[in-house]
């Protein structure tokens, strides 16, 4: 074996070595990935039920202020039709 094809094989050799480890590396990083991509699925599945929440909370909200709103408007009504008898006497 001469020594161009002593310094080819120990090239090739060096050079798959380090892809090998290139390419182990790049696995875990995915994996790494893909474990951090589920958990800001799980943060964003979260933020949107306390966000639906929170809407439907809100929505109770003004439809009790409505309900209170209805409830004056008839006191109010009833008050007048009271105070108007009470001038025809």
């Amino acid at each position: 074996m001469d020594t161009t094809q002593l310094l080819f094989t120990v090239t090739l050799s060096i050079t798959t070595i380090f892809l090998v480890i290139i390419g182990l590396q790049l696995i875990f990083i995915l994996k790494e990935l893909r474990f951090t991509l589920k958990k800001i699925n799980l943060i964003i599945t979260s933020f949107e039920k306390v966000g639906c929440s929170l809407d439907h909370g809100l929505s109770e909200v003004f439809g009790f202020l409505s309900g209170v709103k209805t409830l004056f408007k008839l006191v109010d009504i009833l008050h007048h039709k009271k105070n108007g008898k009470n001038e025809g006497k």
